[in-house]
């Protein structure tokens, strides 16, 4: 799987979520190997979109639509300021229901210490979180740039989610938890409420 991620901020999230509809429905039928799409602005305007193609060639052929480049530069027009991308094949996912049928999304962005561990962890989580956290229907996580990564984690809704937050965990789940938290440092935090999903 090949993962697109990208940063900017907007004031018209409307318009710009206009935008993605308008990209669904005219250029999604052309675009060979894509798999589906995260989006969504936080309360203060920062906004995220992560594209998923089966491939790096698949995501490559669609940048290079004329069709897709003249979206593109309609779309740009609605950031304040410079667009972050990060492009990426190191993707692991972890699902434990429709990703796409998620009520609330919180993107997380920082850096990892120990990629082999942190993908480990990742691995080792997964029946655990299935069991202890049935808010969760999954995550995505890219790394990149060294050691960089973007984690994508889907919940059924936010008010599920903060509920299981605040919950006591199991001693096995809470060390792993802790675990987690050494090798893979958050640095920024987004709350999207009113999620993008295209499947």
């Amino acid at each position: 799987m090949f993962i697109q991620v990208m940063h900017g901020r907007t004031n018209d999230p409307e318009a710009l979520h206009r935008r993605l509809e308008k990209w669904e429905s005219e250029l999604r039928p052309g675009a060979t190997g894509y798999l589906g799409s995260t989006g969504g602005c936080t309360s203060d305007g920062s906004c995220i979109l992560i594209a998923r193609f089966d491939s790096t060639e698949a995501a490559r052929r669609n940048s290079e639509r004329p069709e897709q480049t003249a979206w593109w530069q309609e779309t740009e027009k609605l950031f304040d300021g410079p667009v972050m991308f990060h492009d990426t094949e190191d993707v692991h996912l972890m699902a434990h229901g429709d990703l796409d049928s998620a009520g609330f999304v919180q993107v997380m962005d920082g850096h990892v210490d120990d990629h082999d561990r942190a993908v480990a962890l990742e691995r080792e989580a997964d029946p655990m979180l299935a069991k202890v956290r049935p808010d969760l229907l999954g995550t995505l996580t890219a790394f990149y740039d060294g050691d960089g990564f973007t984690e994508v984690a889907y919940f059924t809704s936010e008010t599920a989610a903060r509920r299981a937050e605040a919950a006591e965990m199991p001693e096995d789940a809470a060390a792993m938890l802790e675990e987690f938290q050494r090798v893979m440092h958050v640095d920024r935090y987004f709350d999207i409420t009113e999620p993008w999903l295209i499947a």
